[in-house]
């Protein structure tokens, strides 16, 4: 997402360059959107991926209309919605078949099952291979699994994101769905080079998040600093620990930290090689309990549309 839109200008060359770098150094998992730069973020990944399609699995959404004139961004769980989504898609993308593809958040106004029956006809016909869930409480999960299996559940899942553990996660593994935690440096803050807004440019959208605002930047930056004295002692970047912590969780969950550039990608791969003891994870919880962030993590009106 990072590439196309939300956290500043765009670079497209670099782009490019850093999804090739990732699979030379054996990332095999792209996760895309149609939203992502309004279709850009796709062709992007398409791109990326010409002549190479076998060296990665590639996830996509749909769900989320963009905004257009004065009409505001909306969420379309239509089966019609959904089949012209993914033909959109594959075309952008290049490919014959997307191998997880997701509803990026639940319709209101659809019934899960609906989606879902959508979804599973997409991979009768090959569009599809596996289906995944967005933003879904493990109630409307059950439902959907029940309809057709699940693959994947994307959630944000962080150190100052713990909600999954609280339901959604023990279902998911009930169900033998994976989950797979985006934003798992929570946005960039576990990266530990963010201590004030200044830096961000005036089109970032984390200046419109509340753990970035004033009135919780100062409590949420102690976090960073704890964490960061742990990571001085095991010898790698906070970021590297924070994603260790999360790798740490269990083999089902797959973190996927967004970047812009080659060189934070190369430190986030570094995680990889980080080994946390018991005593290590025990460390960490101490230092960032559950619930400890300040703020919520979307503004009230997008915090509606998630854990539906």
């Amino acid at each position: 997402m990072g590439m196309s839109q939300a956290y500043g200008s765009p670079d497209p060359a670099e782009g490019l360059a850093t999804i090739h770098r990732a699979m030379d150094l054996g990332v095999n998992f792209l996760d895309t959107a149609d939203i992502y730069g309004v279709g850009e973020n796709e062709e992007l990944v398409g791109r990326a991926i010409q002549g190479r399609r076998d060296e990665v699995f590639l996830a996509s959404k749909c769900g989320l209309v963009p905004a257009e004139g004065d009409a505001p961004r909306r969420i379309d769980g239509s089966p019609e919605h959904i089949r012209a989504a993914c033909d959109a898609s594959l075309r952008r993308l290049g490919v014959r078949t997307i191998d997880l593809y997701y509803l990026h958040r639940v319709d209101p106004q659809t019934p899960i099952e609906r989606s879902v029956t959508a979804l599973s006809e997409l991979v009768r016909e090959g569009k599809v291979r596996h289906i995944g869930l967005s933003e879904v409480n493990a109630a409307t999960l059950r439902r959907a699994h029940a309809v057709h299996p699940v693959t994947a559940v994307q959630s944000e899942y962080s150190l100052w994101t713990r909600d999954p553990e609280d339901v959604v996660l023990p279902a998911c593994r009930e169900l033998g769905v994976a989950l797979v935690p985006f934003s798992p440096l929570g946005r960039g803050f576990f990266a530990g080079t963010l201590r004030s807004l200044e830096g961000l440019p005036a089109e970032d959208f984390r200046r419109g998040l509340p753990r970035f605002s004033e009135a919780n930047l100062a409590h949420n930056l102690g976090a960073v600093d704890r964490l960061a004295a742990i990571a001085r002692d095991k010898g790698c970047t906070p970021a590297q620990l924070a994603l260790a912590w999360l790798l740490a969780q269990g083999d089902d969950i797959v973190p996927i930290p967004g970047t812009k550039r080659r060189k934070y990608l190369e430190e986030n791969v570094g995680a990889a090689e980080v080994a946390l003891s018991k005593s290590d994870l025990a460390r960490i919880d101490v230092a960032l309990p559950k619930g400890s962030a300040a703020g919520e993590r979307y503004p009230a009106e997008s915090m509606s549309q998630v854990q539906r």
